[in-house]
């Protein structure tokens, strides 16, 4: 790792904006820097190389961060979610249910052997990528509402389970450490409360802002930093601490400023060296040289949208039932840890990441029917421009 490495990563990973400027489609920025990590790593030029010490320790906090910034953007503080709540969670619950016996057809049919992985990937959705295809817009039918509740419950959930499923024999542990990281971000988001209903924040906010100290990043980051440290110690993703954290933040309203702190720092930075990092390490040689890789990645979205896409029936408006499906946070962590941990062989990390693409290219095509579903016409002012929103 170098200085004209990270300048090298810095200046391709500008190809993500550059795709995402279409407003039209609402390409995530993410994929660019996907196929850049793939061209420089070890798929193209093996110019990156993901095995790298300092590279993979940068890549870990930009996936904090990520999912930091993920969990902010789940609308918890939208009182009108709990007009959707009841319909919302049964259906993320009955999607799960759905899942299960999918996941473990599609690994019998293959032979992987990680049906329970692929249950919460195809039971997850991403709400910062079916938010962004809204262009901003109200959230106003019961569907859209129920929509909300759901998008927030299948995030939460598989973010969660995901390492107890990726390690089964270490479950135990990993359960104690996601409940400890669990734990602490919800008495961060109790402090932060109290700071906030003692006029603390508010002093510290405006002292921060006067003399340009950028307290509250500061504390951000070693909230989020401690929660990480936590979680590794105990065998846990730093994804989880990142997305506990920010559903803690969010739960209790994140100021302006903070956000666009936030945001820049792993937008501008941490976010793509994370995933042309994950790009970096996938091998399309072996996904070309085994054609089950492509079809278990088609395979893993049709039942993606199989198991979302049957909410139809509960009288869900099947643009929303089918955008629903849309995944991305949870595929690339399971890729990310799976990695780490050796899980995945051949191309099954690049096909679990086809079948993310495919769900979002779905989310792609039906944002304007999705619009009208939710009842999407007052443009609702954000201090984030929506289509830059979390890739996850």
């Amino acid at each position: 790792m170098s200085f004209a490495v990270l300048a090298l990563l810095c200046a391709v990973a500008m190809l993500g904006p550059v795709l995402s400027l279409n407003r039209m489609m609402h390409i995530p920025v993410v994929i660019g820097e996907l196929l850049v990590g793939m061209v420089l790593g070890r798929s193209g030029f093996q110019v990156v190389d993901s095995n790298n010490e300092i590279l993979t320790f940068l890549a870990q906090i930009g996936f904090a961060l990520v999912m930091f910034v993920a969990g902010t953007h789940v609308p918890l503080r939208q009182s009108a979610m709990l007009k959707g709540l009841t319909r919302g969670v049964l259906r993320a619950v009955t999607v799960s249910v759905l899942a299960v016996p999918l996941g473990l057809l599609v690994a019998w049919i293959f032979g992987t052997g990680h049906g329970a992985v692929y249950a919460v990937v195809i039971a997850s959705s991403s709400a910062s990528i079916v938010m962004p295809a809204l262009g901003g817009a109200r959230v106003t039918t019961a569907s859209g509402l129920e929509m909300l509740v759901q998008l927030a419950v299948a995030d939460a959930s598989s973010i969660i389970v995901l390492p107890l499923v990726l390690e089964p024999q270490r479950a135990g542990r990993a359960a104690l450490g996601a409940g400890a990281v669990l734990l602490i971000a919800a008495l961060f988001g109790i402090v932060l409360m109290w700071l906030r209903k003692t006029g603390y924040w508010h002093k510290v906010h405006h002292l921060s802002e006067e003399r340009g100290l950028a307290i509250e990043l500061r504390m951000t980051l070693t909230m989020l930093f401690t929660l990480a440290a936590i979680a590794v110690s105990m065998g846990v993703s730093v994804m989880l601490a990142g997305f506990a954290l920010g559903l803690a933040v969010a739960a209790v309203h994140e100021p302006h400023r903070v956000a666009n702190q936030t945001f820049a720092l792993t937008q501008g930075f941490f976010e793509p060296i994370f995933f042309v990092w994950v790009g970096s390490s996938l091998d399309l040689h072996s996904v070309i040289s085994d054609p089950k890789a492509i079809l278990l990645g088609f395979s893993l979205a049709a039942a993606s949208l199989l198991a979302h896409g049957l909410m139809a029936i509960s009288r869900q408006p099947w643009p929303i039932a089918l955008s629903t499906s849309a995944q991305l946070g949870v595929p690339v962590g399971a890729v990310a840890m799976g990695k780490s941990m050796g899980v995945f062989a051949g191309g099954e990390a690049t096909a679990l990441l086809l079948g993310a693409l495919l769900t979002i290219l779905v989310v792609t095509v039906l944002s304007g029917r999705l619009l009208r579903a939710v009842g999407g016409d007052t443009p609702i002012r954000r201090s984030v421009a929506p289509h830059t929103a979390s890739p996850l």
